[in-house]
């Protein structure tokens, strides 16, 4: 083997002085064009060469350059049909040294480095990189490339290039077949892929402006050019993750759509829509790559450690993935992470609530719908999902937990607004119920792309390609809105105030809680229902500080309060707990918050977790945020006539604790269930 491969080695040498020799004649005849350009040809003719001398059936694609663009690798190489790397071209004496390069290409290698194999020449020095790693020495043929009488070089030189090639060519993703591995491995390729999305919209690529502008409203509401290259990579690499999961060959980005579309057709127009031709032009160096290591993930070995994980696999995947993929973004509040042990202690006691106070037994196994209206990446429903899954194995056996599992596959909901959070959602709910052998409807989980805040009636517009499956995603969420009871509503709304409403934002400044329905008759109609907040604050003479209470958590509440206890067919048992700003609990513009729920609940318990860093005396947040937050539980288990005066207000309990990050979240993860908290009853 050793006497072949240094055979090989002797022919490869014939062949790197011929490239030599093309090089310098391309120089001497003085071609126009960047001195790069005058690689392209001999280059071309070099790998065709070794193609030939080691047998593996190799093609170069050049990648056309766009103006002021950083750029593309000048070639993309494929073994067969299979995308393996890149090549970069660099003007003969600029070498290949990542880190001596400035200006132009110190901003290119910034991309590039993202790349898992890219090999950079200027003709005379070569090195191969790795998600920016140089693979082995730099490599100096010591050739004169624009000199009439250049040296040959020494043929362990041509022998050690020989050997750069061969491992360029052999290379293959290894990718990791655990879950928690897995979504670190993803996080570069989402990084590649988000900064791609950005470069184009930021030299105002046509095709991607257009995307954007197209899809702003119905997908990407009021996100920026970096919010949308972030949920762009996001709702890409967590559809192809999904469709590969499912059986597709994720290369083929059309066989990965039409493998979504049997049971996630809102994903697979998605996928469809963001990698169109015209878009793939822009991008198709950083789509490229994340559809073969995506196509690289072994599922037979993937879901054989999914079985030996003794914990549930996928409650922490996207958690794993935020660390490595953008560690600021993971300590963020809002729609992308809540802390375990706040999700956990909520579950826990609105499960004791079920059993003791509502007499369900089996609680989130009951037949009843818990949803939650903001469900981000679906955290609290994989909780849920682990919780009475461990539940239904302790006390009825292994063998239960698959009923218990399709039961929960029919009673579990979520609603999000964002794209991306909501593809990470349905990958996530999917498997943590799949790999229990539950067969899930065509339509997937019971995860709506779907705005709360909107109108539970009114059909929103929606462009025609996309008009079928979002009309499909909107009745269901429909049905839940405004025909289902619903049991149980929890979760972390969004919180912090926006901008002034105004008719062009009003999806994204309360919609229909705040405004009502506009195409009412002559355009009035019944009052918002926020106004059952505001009203008892101006009868107050507190309107002047009203202006506090334009906050999503708000309508997030609002909405929650009318659909758990004062919809039509809400049922007479029901619970509604969130984890929001504490605002609410003594602030003058929340009067009328604090008397309706009172007024429309017959329990009420609060724990406030203070977290108040922009005071004099500062706590500890459970969150990584200077807003204090509290979590609240409120109930009823009796009807309420909310006409009558003479029904008694909700009865109060309220516990504060002003202890370390750490200790709060200890404490909220206690796992007894039956452990009772002390709290303190409020008038």
């Amino acid at each position: 083997m050793v006497s072949k491969i240094n055979s090989l080695k002797e022919v490869f040498t014939s062949a790197v002085l011929t490239f030599l020799e093309d090089v310098c004649k391309k120089f001497e005849a003085k071609a126009h064009g960047e001195p790069e350009e005058q690689l392209k040809a001999p280059l071309e003719n070099l790998f065709k060469d070794f193609s030939s001398i080691s047998a593996i059936p190799l093609t170069l694609k050049g990648q056309s350059q766009l103006a002021g663009r950083v750029g593309k690798p000048d070639y993309a190489v494929h073994h067969g049909i299979t995308p393996i790397g890149y090549i970069e071209l660099k003007a003969p004496g600029k070498g290949a040294d990542s880190s001596r390069f400035t200006g132009h290409d110190r901003r290119q290698w910034e991309i590039f480095k993202n790349l898992p194999n890219i090999l950079y020449t200027d003709g005379d020095c070569w090195a191969l990189y790795r998600n920016g790693e140089r693979i082995g020495g730099m490599l100096r043929l010591e050739a004169d490339l624009s000199a009439k009488e250049h040296q040959h070089p020494q043929a362990e030189r041509c022998a050690k290039l020989f050997d750069i090639l061969a491992t360029f060519v052999k290379w293959e993703p290894a990718v990791p077949s655990s879950p928690k591995l897995l979504a670190a491995f993803l996080a570069p390729y989402c990084r590649l892929l988000r900064d791609a999305v950005l470069e184009s919209l930021n030299c105002n690529s046509l095709s991607i402006n257009r995307l954007k502008g197209e899809l702003e409203a119905l997908l990407f509401p009021g996100a920026t050019d970096e919010q949308f290259a972030d949920s762009y990579a996001q709702t890409v690499i967590f559809a192809l993750l999904l469709a590969r999961m499912e059986g597709a060959n994720t290369l083929d980005t059309g066989n990965a759509v039409d493998q979504l579309g049997s049971g996630h057709m809102m994903l697979s127009r998605c996928l469809q829509f963001l990698t169109d031709t015209s878009v793939r032009q822009e991008i198709n160096t950083a789509l490229l790559m994340v559809c073969r290591v995506i196509a690289a993930i072994d599922i037979s070995k993937l879901n054989t450690s999914i079985e030996n994980d003794a914990d549930e696999p996928w409650l922490f995947f996207y958690e794993h993935f935020l660390a490595a993929y953008d560690p600021e973004l993971r300590k963020k509040a809002g729609a992308y992470y809540t802390p375990i042990e706040v999700v956990r202690c909520q579950i826990r006691l609105v499960d004791k609530i079920l059993v003791e106070e509502f007499g369900k037994p089996m609680g989130f196994l009951e037949p009843l719908i818990t949803l939650d209206p903001a469900t981000g990446t679906g955290t609290y429903l994989l909780a849920i999902v682990e919780y009475a899954l461990a539940r239904a194995k302790k006390e009825e056996g292994k063998g239960a937990v698959r009923g218990a599992a399709r039961s929960l596959a029919n009673t579990l909901c979520g609603f999000e607004w964002l794209v991306g959070p909501y593809a990470v959602a349905q990958l996530r709910l999917t498997q943590a119920l799949t790999r229990h052998g539950v067969a899930l409807s065509s339509y997937g989980p019971r995860v709506y792309l779907t705005n709360t805040l909107a109108s539970p009636t009114k059909v929103p517009p929606a462009p025609s390609l996309f008009h079928d499956p979002i009309a499909r995603e909107y009745n269901m969420a429909r049905e839940i809105k405004d025909v289902s009871p619903v049991i149980v509503i929890l979760g972390n709304p969004p919180y912090g105030r926006h901008s002034a409403g105004n008719k062009t934002n009003r999806a994204a400044t309360g919609a229909w809680v705040r405004y009502g329905n506009e195409e009412s008759e002559n355009g009035k109609g019944k009052d918002p229902i926020l106004e059952d907040f505001l009203r008892p604050a101006r009868q107050a003479g507190l309107g002047i500080h009203l202006a506090n209470i334009y906050n999503q958590y708000v309508y997030f509440i609002r909405w929650a309060l009318w659909k758990a206890f004062e919809h039509e067919r809400a049922d007479v048992n029901g619970i509604v707990t969130f984890i929001t700003a504490s605002s609410y609990l003594d602030g003058k513009a929340f009067v009328g918050l604090r008397r309706h729920m009172r007024k429309v609940c017959e329990r009420i318990d609060i724990i406030d977790l203070g977290g108040d860093g922009r005071g004099t005396h500062k706590e500890e947040n459970v969150f990584d945020i200077q807003t204090p937050v509290c979590i609240f539980f409120a109930w009823r288990k009796k009807s309420k006539d909310l006409l009558s005066p003479y029904n008694e207000p909700a009865k109060v309990q309220y516990l504060h604790m002003t202890n370390t990050k750490i200790e709060k979240q200890a404490y909220l993860n206690k796992k007894k269930k039956k452990t009772k908290l002390p709290w303190h009853e409020v008038s």
